[in-house]
């Protein structure tokens, strides 16, 4: 192993990771501002969502009843189907 670690030390280092370094850190506001333009959108698809929600539920303006479970049957539940009646 070390003769193997030798023979890297003495290979030159390709020229592309010399810039490596600069590539990233020019990359990095970038990323930045799509960072925060995604949270832009992220806000702005929030905020169309709850509006569309606040105006399909204001277009039914009476309220909702829900069914009791203690109140009539149903024609069709199972117990009623049953039914000698």
């Amino acid at each position: 192993m070390d003769e193997e670690l030798r023979i890297l030390n003495r290979i030159a280092l390709p020229a592309a990771l010399d810039a490596l370094d600069d590539r990233i850190l020019d990359a990095l506001p970038a990323r930045r501002r799509e960072s925060a333009a995604l949270g832009r959108l992220t806000a702005l698809a929030a905020v169309i969502s709850l509006g569309g929600g606040i105006i399909a539920g204001s277009a039914f303006p009476e309220p909702a009843i829900a069914a009791s479970p203690f109140g009539s049957a149903s024609a069709l539940a199972p117990s009623t189907l049953l039914d000698s009646k």
